[in-house]
């Protein structure tokens, strides 16, 4: 069949003509006839409309009077026609002359009303023209000029897109100067028709307490944009990813109908996620380095958050955490998968514990009986991580437990241990009894519900254990960023160490200073609390420790009333040399003088002296020479 017209270039003009209040839109397509009009823009004989439905309708929001011009490309015999209403209800269409000066297509003359004048302003228009059609096939010509010079580049095949345009084309649509850290380009068409290019930046604007971003993917629908970046087509911890997800199953009225679609959108979310948590999966796998250093530093709060909210993904997602352990050297980690695989087969649960740095971490005593059983302790830094763990629950078929639980069964190197340390100074079991009693009843009543002894602690005199409220203020704490939301401090189980030399001693300063030893117990019971992250605000403590330290001074200045005064190094006197003993040594040293000579005695005397000094040389040498010979005798 011949085509009117078939040197025409397919097109789609849009004129502004601000003058006139106007707006004319214009196309070198397939054009219609008088029943593709009717049948398209309204019915005559019932005033409905047309099959273009509300989207052509809506042009009388803002319009005084609409034509419509167009021409069969498909009949160079059939006249044109013009569709004309004024959106009353009612419409007429006539016949033009066959010999009129149109072009096969159809136009749209736009006649504005007065308060819609930005709508023949050429500036507003071309934001409009690029923000929805900035991707159709066909060229946009606004005023004769091409506004649609950005390639959809995601309906191409993967392989054919090079990485400069990539680079342009994620600049373009996450406004960003950076490059992006990796791609995920994907083309599916079963169950769902869908073509997703997706981004991940070099770096988020989340961090260093910046504003929450908003999504970074826009929904399109033949390249046509549905809806600028969809808060629905990704879940929200996934608003780092910037591209675009374009679906030929979407209608192109969603945006005006999504409780329609609400199951279409849903499978449409589910696959996506799917496909970025593979591709992520994958490149911990391939690319541990670039996942670890580069990917994970920077994306990790991202990865928790979605634990922690998406119930569908939880499992997956768990599966790229990674975490520094006890047993590990500082910066290294590993994942949930491989510390199973390094648990022993009796190891029923995977422990973790909460601190604000490694260091700390490596000092708490809830590690001390861990260490002595071998047992390996993840160790996790940041406050979402209680979130993490209470939303994981469990990992692998293993429990996951914080190591502040009471009642850890850490197996039977502890209690061989225990054995090896019968020999360690402890309270009696009597003593045990009477002191727990003594903290819980006398020293603390409002602080503590439960003392009780343990074998878990080597070097620490105490900890809190069980604590349900400890988790919940840290992540009370997280969540309130003004710190009105304070929860109050519940009674806490105190487990106390009998063979620590702290607990030996309060234990006997019980009786014999009562008041110095309720603060001292209310002191430690403060040192547990620190180190459980239970603590508010520690200067609380300021006024107990000048009282602990002012008793320690008075007892130290009673013991050494007059202390011994230090050592100090007599100043050397400046030596002022004798006159005459100079002279003196000037004349010997020139030879002007002469030493007095020996009288007889004195002469003799020092023969004798030099005799003596020789035979006992002679001696030492006879005894050496005898001593010699013995111990080569007894060889």
């Amino acid at each position: 069949q011949s085509i009117v017209d078939p040197e025409l270039p397919l097109e789609i003009r849009v004129d502004t003509d601000i003058e006139n209040n106007r707006i004319i839109i214009s196309d070198t397509g397939i054009g219609m006839t008088k029943d593709d009009m009717i049948n398209n823009l309204g019915r005559a004989e019932s005033g409905l409309i047309g099959k273009f439905g509300v989207g052509f309708y809506s042009a009388f929001m803002v319009a005084e009077d609409v034509k419509v011009i167009s021409r069969s490309a498909l009949d160079a015999s059939v006249s044109p026609h013009m569709w004309n209403s004024i959106g009353t209800g009612s419409y007429d269409i006539s016949e033009l002359p066959s010999e009129s000066d149109i072009s096969r297509g159809s136009k749209i003359v736009i006649q504005l009303k007065e308060d819609a004048i930005a709508f023949s302003d050429d500036i507003s228009v071309e934001k409009i023209l690029k923000k929805y059609s900035n991707f159709v096939n066909f060229p946009i010509l606004l005023n004769g000029e091409r506004v649609n010079t950005v390639e959809a580049i995601w309906s191409q095949s993967p392989s054919s897109v090079t990485d400069d345009k990539h680079s342009q084309f994620y600049k373009y649509v996450a406004n960003a100067f950076d490059e992006p850290l990796d791609r995920i380009h994907y083309r599916a068409d079963a169950p769902l028709d869908i073509k997703a290019l997706f981004y991940i930046p070099s770096f988020h604007t989340e961090k260093h307490g910046m504003a929450r971003m908003d999504p970074g993917v826009s929904l399109y629908s033949r390249k046509v944009l549905i809806e600028s970046k969809s808060p629905d087509i990704l879940p929200e911890w996934l608003r780092f990813l910037k591209g675009v997800v374009d679906s030929e199953d979407l209608p192109l009225s969603i945006s005006r109908e999504k409780p329609q679609d609400t199951a279409l959108v849903g499978r449409l979310r589910k696959a996506l996620t799917r496909k970025v948590i593979g591709h992520l999966a994958n490149m911990a796998k391939k690319k541990p380095e670039m996942y670890k250093m580069e990917f994970y530093e920077e994306f990790q709060f991202f990865l928790k958050e979605g634990v922690c909210q998406d119930f569908d993904f939880k499992e997956p997602l768990s599966k790229l955490l990674l975490f520094e352990t006890s047993k590990l050297l500082a910066g290294e980690t590993t994942s949930l998968e491989e510390y199973v695989s390094r648990c022993t087969p009796e190891q029923n649960h995977i422990y973790y514990l909460c601190a604000p740095t490694r260091e700390l971490a490596l000092q708490s005593p809830y590690l001390e009986a861990f260490e002595s059983s071998g047992r390996e302790v993840l160790l996790l830094y940041t406050n979402i991580d209680d979130f993490v763990m209470a939303n994981l629950a469990e990992f692998a078929g293993r429990e996951l437990v914080s190591v502040d639980k009471a009642n850890i069964d850490f197996g039977s190197n502890k209690k061989e241990e225990k054995d090896d340390d019968d020999t360690t100074p402890s309270l009696s079991t009597e003593e045990a009894d009477a002191f727990c009693k003594w903290f819980k009843d006398e020293a603390l009543p409002d602080q503590v519900s439960v003392v009780r002894i343990t074998d878990r602690l080597t070097s620490s005199p105490a900890v809190v254990t069980d604590s349900e409220s400890g988790a919940m203020r840290r992540m009370m704490r997280f969540v309130d960023t003004d710190g009105s939301q304070e929860m109050a401090l519940g009674k806490q189980q105190l487990e106390i160490n009998p063979k620590h030399p702290i607990m030996i001693g309060l234990n006997s300063l019980r009786e014999k200073e009562p008041p110095l030893a309720q603060v001292l117990a209310a002191q430690v019971f403060d040192n547990c609390l620190m180190v459980a992250g239970l603590m508010g605000d520690g200067r609380s403590m300021v006024p107990r420790l000048n009282d602990l330290m002012l008793s320690l001074v008075k007892t130290a200045t009673q013991e050494f009333p007059n202390p011994p005064k230090p050592y100090v190094a007599p100043a050397k006197a400046e030596m002022i040399p004798d006159p005459e003993m100079v002279e003196l040594a000037e004349k010997l040293e020139r030879g002007e003088l002469r030493p007095p000579p020996l009288d007889e005695d004195e002469d003799d005397e020092a023969k004798d002296e030099e005799e003596m000094e020789l035979n006992w040389i002679d001696d030492n040498d006879d005894r050496t020479k005898s001593t010699s010979d013995d111990q080569s005798n007894k060889k």
